[in-house]
């Protein structure tokens, strides 16, 4: 039975049946018991936990449904469509930051009534997504921009949801995509709530946002013609829409609203992944878990001292025993050594799973073993950074290298954290390695990854006179004020592609990036001319190595030479 829309208590009554002709005895509607914001959160019973249905985990998990959508979620969700509608269909840029406002809101807005509060992690998951998505405003490279959009994402959906064992952090991360369907019906009804108790007032706004709508159209269409300068203003600050780009501004308004409503509904009602116990392992004597590892650790020490050996020792005696060339010997192991230091992070996982801990001895012993490897596995980190600086040295740095490098760095990081954890415990661990994540990604799009690749290759032409010019093509804007430093023909070879990428481009203010404005502040002021040089022939980027281990540059010996077009030149170089 239900009262007033709300669950009442399961009373069952010792008087008699109802009264099918007068109501005499008729069972007294019980009120609905007062419900403190906390106690939505509370576990269900604990016969259907203990039941073993296939629903009851996903029970325990689930909170009660939200009391109605605030009408000031209802308008914040609009705004956040709207916002995507005009800003979002023309590129990624300062316009992701606009449109988190609106969305911000509306999940704080629908957290209050349900006496949700935000505690220092929701602040760091919060702080950290919004940095995130400032990566699109400062950098023009794509690859970046998606990594720093997917771990805002995550970071948003960590917020929301505020998970602290390894469940809650990596199924939380991605939990907000339970609430897309359940939050459209949830505004849903709430619009049709309001909208049946209080037509006048939603006649009545409605009736004011068209008529300053239409005042706004009219008059700024009238200043617009009387003033060039307004005019040119006003088209700056105002998306150009035309029909042809309706289905895409009508998903872009979709996705807005779904997307906020979902935020919205995971800040009222979040799902309780932290109940998710994981089961930890049957602990196995020491000498079926212990000797396997010391096994394993006797087998890193021994390829770190041939790393130590090759270091003191030199790489000419090496190259000369094994017959490999100096790149070949430094590309050769670094995704071996890569696979080892995942593997290594798997390996220590099971580990702690059945590892014994029960007695002081137990536990010493897994903090030494342990201890080791983790620690002969940030030799093995530093020796794989090593190699790739060698190779780095013999044929340049590339996006892919530059990729590797830092997801190579990253997992020493969490290395670390992990010897850290083994002195002040684990219950931090989770949530710092999610921390971590999200940190290196933005690391890497603030550092700009196609700047340093462009900034390695010039010092690396300035060192070697080698260069392949054609690779530049590929890079994004960002890479612009360290090709301008190289002398022409090749600066303008090497800025050919950006700039014309650039000239094709026409983004309004909210979507262009810093680099983007940057490189085209540099262009215009000397501007890229192909005229004269022959930039596209192939013996100017060099032939492209396709078994590379990296997949990019060949042998720097390939690289080609740019000569300026003389009419009586007719070498491989010329222009037609």
């Amino acid at each position: 039975m239900r009262s007033g829309g709300g669950p009442v208590s399961d009373v069952r009554s010792t008087e008699p049946p109802a009264d099918p002709g007068g109501g005499v005895g008729r069972r007294p509607q019980l009120p609905e018991p007062s419900r403190a914001p906390e106690d939505l959160w509370k576990p269900p019973p604990a016969q259907l936990r203990k039941s073993g249905e296939p629903g009851a985990r996903l029970a325990e998990i689930r909170p009660a449904p939200p009391a109605q959508v605030p009408a000031a979620t209802l308008w914040s969700a609009l705004a956040a469509a709207l916002l995507s509608t005009l800003l979002l269909g023309d590129g990624l840029g300062l316009n992701l930051l606009i449109v988190t406002v609106p969305v911000a809101l509306a999940a704080y807005f629908a957290a209050r009534p349900a006496g949700r509060r935000p505690r220092a992690w929701t602040l760091v998951w919060a702080v950290g997504g919004t940095a995130l998505l400032g990566v699109p405003a400062l950098r023009d490279a794509g690859w970046p921009t998606f990594l720093a959009v997917l771990g805002a994402l995550f970071a948003g959906s960590l917020a929301l949801h505020g998970g602290r064992t390894w469940p809650g952090v990596l199924l939380g991360s991605i939990g907000i995509l339970d609430s897309l369907a359940t939050g459209m019906a949830w505004g849903w009804r709430g619009v049709r709530e309001r909208a049946g108790s209080s037509r006048t007032r939603w006649g009545t706004a409605v009736r004011t946002t068209a008529v300053a709508a239409v005042l706004l159209i009219v008059f700024g269409a009238l200043f617009a013609g009387a003033d060039a300068a307004f005019a040119d203003l006003l088209g700056g600050l105002i998306p150009d829409i035309s029909i042809a780009d309706g289905p895409w501004r009508l998903f872009l308004f979709g996705l807005g609203l779904v997307g906020t409503l979902a935020a919205a509904h995971t800040a009222a009602a979040p799902l309780r992944w932290d109940r998710l116990a994981v089961r930890p392992g049957r602990a196995r004597a020491r000498w079926e878990w212990a000797p396997p590892l010391i096994v394993l650790d006797l087998l890193f020490a021994a390829f770190i001292a041939v790393q130590l050996a090759v270091l003191f020792g030199g790489y000419d005696k090496v190259l000369r025993e094994t017959g490999l060339t100096h790149a070949e010997y430094a590309r050769q192991g670094f995704w071996q050594l890569l696979w080892a230091t995942v593997l290594t992070l798997l390996v220590i996982g099971l580990a702690l799973r059945w590892a014994p801990r029960g007695t002081a001895g137990d536990r010493a012993l897994v903090r030494t073993v342990l201890g080791t490897l983790c620690l002969l596995t940030l030799v093995v980190v530093a020796s794989a950074l090593r190699r790739m600086d060698l190779y780095v040295d013999a044929y340049g740095l590339t996006r892919l290298r530059t990729s590797v490098a830092a997801m190579e760095l990253w997992l020493g990081l969490v290395i670390l954290l992990i010897m850290a954890a083994g002195v002040f415990g684990v219950k931090w661990l989770p949530r710092a390695v999610a921390a971590s994540a999200a940190g290196a990604v933005l690391v890497f799009g603030v550092l700009s990854p196609d700047g340093m690749v462009a900034e390695r290759n010039v010092e690396r032409y300035q060192r070697t006179g080698k260069i392949d010019v054609g690779y530049f093509q590929e890079l994004s804007a960002d890479a612009v004020p360290a090709l301008d430093r190289l002398p022409e023909p090749l600066r303008s070879c090497a800025l050919a592609g950006i700039a014309k990428n650039l000239a094709d481009e026409d983004k309004p203010w909210y979507a262009t990036s810093w680099g983007e404005s940057r490189a085209r502040r540099i262009l215009a002021d000397r501007k890229a001319d192909t005229f004269g040089y022959a930039c596209a022939d192939d013996g100017v980027s060099g032939e492209r190595d396709e078994y590379d281990g990296f997949g990019e540059f060949d042998d720097p010996g390939q690289d080609g030479e740019i000569r300026p077009y003389d009419s009586g030149n007719q070498g491989p170089y010329e222009m037609p």
